[in-house]
């Protein structure tokens, strides 16, 4: 049964065209070639048991693949491996329609399953006309001298940008000298700390976690970093739910697509200079925007029904359609979602 909006939400339907019209006319402000652009963060970790053997990050927490998955959502493609070309090619098509102009892999060291994996993605977004970064992740053993070796390594296969998750592993200091001595890079710390990023050398700020970082905190954060200096890329995702994954309780709930609407916006008015997605597909945190089944098979499964006003099959792809319309007004192509 649908239900009429309450007052709070009204009122936020009717403002939600002005707010918009103002946020464009604060992008409009900069030559086209300045504008701001979308990347999205990404996971090639998935396995299945009739490609690779094992179910794969679908199996985390006890689950048992593959009609009781580690995400409150079941995929539309099914508990499925991201080694088949098949999918990859279907996800690259997915984040090339909704605008986004990155992908930013995640990446856990040298001879890693997603090392592996990385030269087919490569291909698969070059076909869509997408850049792919690498998400540097604190994988085992990971050092400054590995790091080092890390960004020579995926330079030559033609990554330039690098994102830092938990940077402040390591000293300011260490990551200065680090990046004094990269050449064509840009690399990003995943931190609020702006003076520690600057002190390291680094060329922009992420926030990753949608959790802990809401969208109010994304204006003094470019703030501080153009005033630094540095680039600014806040992230934005549509919510979080982990605990079938890892037992963590906390939860951000979607709101049918207002969460990630209120996101997108505080990231607008915050003068960015990239906006990034968590995630496209982090289905064990539900941060992702993936296709997820209307009808989930077995379990107490969540469904996207009802976001944006869509439902069944409509609603499935609720998330990669609203980040189009978003994408779309980040590039000025509409005035409003």
């Amino acid at each position: 049964m649908r239900r009429a909006c309450s007052e709070t939400l009204c009122r936020m339907a009717r403002l939600r065209p002005l707010v918009l019209l103002a946020l464009l006319g604060l992008l409009a402000a900069g030559p086209a070639a300045a504008r701001p652009t979308a990347a999205i963060f990404y996971y090639p970790w998935y396995g299945s048991a009739a490609r690779d053997g094992a179910y794969l990050h679908w199996e985390q927490n006890g689950r048992q693949p593959p009609l009781d998955l580690a995400s409150h959502y079941y995929p539309a493609r099914g508990p499925y491996s991201s080694g088949d070309p098949k999918v990859l090619r279907a996800q690259m098509r997915d984040i090339a329609q909704a605008g986004v102009r990155q992908v930013v892999v995640s990446w856990w060291g040298w001879g890693s399953l997603e090392d592996v994996r990385l030269p087919m993605l490569l291909r698969a977004a070059k076909a869509r006309g997408l850049d792919v970064a690498v998400h540097l992740e604190p994988y085992g053993g990971r050092t400054i001298e590995t790091l080092a070796d890390d960004v020579a390594h995926l330079g030559s296969l033609g990554v330039s940008d690098f994102y830092v998750y938990r940077p402040l592993d390591f000293p300011a200091a260490d990551w200065a000298q680090l990046n004094a001595t990269l050449v064509g890079a840009r690399i990003f710390a995943q931190t609020t700390l702006v003076g520690y990023a600057k002190l390291g050398g680094f060329s922009g700020v992420y926030t990753y976690d949608v959790l802990q970082n809401g969208g109010s905190s994304f204006g003094r954060l470019c703030e501080e970093a153009h005033r630094a200096g540095l680039l600014c890329a806040p992230s934005v995702g549509p919510g979080y739910d982990a605990a079938r994954a890892t037992g963590d309780l906390r939860v951000k709930p979607r709101r049918n697509g207002l969460t990630y609407d209120a996101m997108w916006i505080s990231a607008l008015r915050a003068n960015p200079d990239l906006v990034t997605i968590t995630s496209y597909n982090e289905w064990s945190e539900g941060t992702q925007i993936e296709p997820a089944k209307p009808e989930p098979a077995a379990g107490a499964y969540l469904s996207y029904d009802g976001a944006y006003g869509r439902h069944g099959q409509a609603a499935s792809r609720a998330y990669l359609w609203r980040t189009a319309c978003w994408t779309a007004v980040l590039a000025g192509r509409l005035t409003r979602c």
